[in-house]
């Protein structure tokens, strides 16, 4: 598994409880990774702008055509607003129909990244 360095937001200081959300999508062809990449690349570079975004890792898993991320976050409404995102609406749409799209959202104690490595190499690995 390749992933980014964490990416910092603007909530990167704030005390828990938070809000951990992993994404995971296997792709139906390796030929959409580069455009994936790219647009995941792309909502990336706006993360130290978005409201309530405390942190992220991309991360790739090639072999097995899987991309995603792991992202935390103040709170359930600022993911929500993420998700609710132009930039974002648009990837979904444009990729949904190219493979399968899991998630898991769950609430943190406290930062940990430690801890959320571990929940995403365990993700990784389930195949």
């Amino acid at each position: 598994m390749l992933r980014s360095r964490w990416i910092a937001g603007p909530e990167a200081e704030r005390p828990g409880p938070l809000v951990a959300a992993l994404t995971d999508f296997r792709m139906n062809r390796t030929l959409d990774l580069p455009g994936i990449a790219r647009r995941g690349l792309s909502l990336g570079r706006l993360w130290p702008t978005l409201p309530g975004a405390v942190g992220m890792w991309l991360w790739a898993d090639v072999v097995n055509r899987r991309v995603g991320s792991l992202s935390v976050w103040r709170g359930e409404d600022d993911l929500q607003e993420f998700v609710r995102l132009r930039a974002h609406v648009q990837i979904v749409r444009e990729y949904r129909h190219r493979g399968t799209l899991r998630s898991r959202t769950w609430q943190i104690d406290a930062l940990d990244r430690a801890t959320l490595l571990h929940a995403l190499r365990a993700r990784a690995d389930a195949r």
